[in-house]
């Protein structure tokens, strides 16, 4: 059968040895080929670009420094900021010297980021000028070099380092990240991932989506976090591709990267993608119903021949459309991070562009599941991945249950903690997710919730909240929503479910919250016409503040129901 990671048997046995290449390994064999080939860039709010030799070159001087600071093989190093040209850098001399490198959460406080340095015994870490002071006050005995332009001990400035000795270079089986998750429960865990976990998983994955090496992505989403840093970062070296990086969530920010950077391959999460469906076709609402109905059939038509004679009529009939989006160049769109509304992939399509969704966890470095885009599925999150075995365990009469997977992807463990490390996994060694769904016959994945959420109805039914928040995402109005159980009847333990609604600042300052409740009355009678009776929602709350956020933007379930007291506000009103 021919893999895309074919290509690795002309290199074995001269730039890796084994089955999988070491992160450094990989980045070397695609120096090797194109060297000429962008690696790095950024455009604001200056412009910095670097190409795959120039980055070569940074990386190995960068590496030598930090040796030269006493950095020895398995040693772990910090790295924290914005998403930068120079991250990458940092990120890759880490492992170009043999270190483990620590990607920790630039949205963290200094006190947090400080916790999770001490915690991985870092030596060294990389940082932004805004956070350089505070750790540096915060961890004793530890050498911050910054990833800021004009301040000192600056990345790009460091002296240049010559080779004395030949680094370590570490293997497929060492140990090359340890990722501190944010979640959505719990408190974090350092999830430690070898270069064979990350190297295998960004060429598995290419196995259900083809990458070319004329590729831009965009990196936008947080880049310590392990969607953006393997299906972006690691995904876009391995085959030569151009990285962009995106600095801030504004729109108009974002458009003029994409115009600039000529992007092909934009990966973001359900929250990013709804918006900007939702910012099109609003425009083209404004151009009266006519127009509106006109292009809307339009597009059903183009779905229509995309999804059965397998053309693709929507890119040419919709160039107007994307351009004002600055969407034109966009090849593919991938979303993660947490299951996306059919109705949202399914007009990404209808406009021309190729849009699937994957699915994983940070413990599976993340990626467990992509459609591929010839033989997508809108309601899957994808097919399993070649060399993963994922399986459905404790499955009821629906052939819903526990979703748990074993493959070269999976984690280590996590550091310094044993104990919860055995409880990640079943005793035959599969990674238990905590996720909730079911394979069809052609092996793809469908998620019907997580474990931790399920809802128990009074008649002993189980609800998966999320199921239940993909309905709403066929409306708008609001910032955010979440689907929660509340105590029904303490005394047989049975839940009723309620919907949480905030409507963003806009709508707040308006003062009007009776209209407010009402326009949610309204749409929660509509998403329950839907439903069945044991799914339908009995309770309404309206937040006057948001909800916790991971940086992925994603509700922090737990927190919420934790701390919902604090939160209701409105709903008294």
């Amino acid at each position: 059968m021919n893999t895309p990671w074919k290509l690795l048997d002309g290199y074995r046995g001269q730039y890796f040895d084994g089955e999988w290449p070491s992160i450094p390994e990989m980045f070397a064999i695609t120096v090797n080929r194109f060297p000429e080939n962008y690696a790095f860039t950024s455009f604001y709010p200056e412009e910095i670009r670097f190409t795959y030799a120039e980055a070569d070159q940074l990386i190995k001087s960068t590496a030598e420094h930090i040796r030269s600071m006493g950095v020895q093989k398995g040693d772990r190093v910090a790295v924290t900021g914005k998403n930068s040209p120079e991250w990458a850098i940092a990120y890759l001399s880490v492992l170009q010297a043999g270190a483990v490198v620590v990607p920790v959460d630039q949205g963290l406080s200094v006190e947090q980021a400080a916790g999770l340095i001490k915690h991985s015994g870092s030596r060294i870490v990389f940082s932004d000028m805004e956070k350089i002071h505070g750790l540096r006050n915060s961890c004793e005995n530890i050498d911050v070099i910054s990833l800021s332009s004009g301040s000192e001990n600056y990345i790009l400035d460091l002296e240049q380092k010559e080779h004395t000795v030949e680094p370590d270079t570490p293997s497929e089986n060492d140990l090359a990240a340890i990722l501190y998750t944010s979640g959505t429960t719990g408190s974090p865990k350092g999830v430690m991932l070898s270069h064979r976990n990350l190297s295998s998983n960004v060429w598995l994955a290419q196995g259900n989506l083809q990458i070319y090496p004329t590729d831009v992505f965009y990196a936008l989403l947080p880049i310590h976090h392990s969607y953006t840093m393997t299906a972006v970062f690691l995904e876009a070296i391995f085959v030569g591709a151009e990285i962009v990086f995106g600095k801030q969530l504004v729109f108009s920010r974002i458009m003029k990267d994409f115009a600039q950077g000529g992007v092909t391959m934009f990966l973001g999460v359900p929250l990013l993608f709804n918006k900007l469906i939702n910012g099109i076709l609003d425009g083209v609402r404004k151009k009266g119903i006519i127009a509106y109905g006109a292009i809307r059939t339009l597009m059903t038509i183009s779905g229509f021949m995309k999804k059965i004679f397998r053309i693709n009529p929507g890119k040419r009939m919709f160039r107007f459309l994307l351009k004002q989006a600055s969407l034109e160049n966009i090849r593919i769109c991938i979303s993660g991070g947490g299951p996306l509304a059919p109705s949202t992939f399914r007009k990404f399509n209808q406009l021309g562009i190729d849009f699937v969704q994957g699915y994983g966890l940070t413990e599976a470095s993340p990626m467990l599941a992509l459609n591929p885009k010839e033989k997508y599925k809108e309601n899957s999150v994808g097919k399993v991945l070649q060399g993963v075995d994922l399986r459905i365990i404790n499955a009821n009469s629906d052939g819903i249950g526990d979703i748990v997977a074993k493959g070269p992807n999976i984690m280590e463990g996590y550091f310094k903690q044993k104990e919860a490390t055995s409880e990640a996994f079943t005793e035959d060694g599969f990674l238990i997710t905590g996720d909730a769904g079911y394979l069809d016959k052609e092996n793809y994945l469908y998620l019907t919730g997580r474990k931790s959420s399920l809802i128990v109805t009074e008649g002993g039914k189980n609800v998966y909240p999320e199921e239940l928040e993909d309905a709403f995402q066929l409306y708008d109005g609001y910032e955010q929503i979440l689907v929660k159980g509340f105590e029904k009847n303490a005394a047989t333990r049975t839940e009723g479910i309620e919907v949480v609604f905030y409507p963003g600042e806009e709508l707040l300052a308006e003062k009007n919250y009776s209209q407010i409740m009402m326009r949610y009355d309204d749409i929660t009678r509509e998403v329950n016409k839907t439903l069945p009776p044991f799914k339908r929602i009995e309770a309404i709350h309206v937040l006057g503040e948001p909800m916790p956020m991971t940086t992925t933007k994603k509700i922090k379930r737990q927190k919420v129901n934790e701390d919902f007291h604090e939160y209701i506000k409105l709903s008294e009103e």
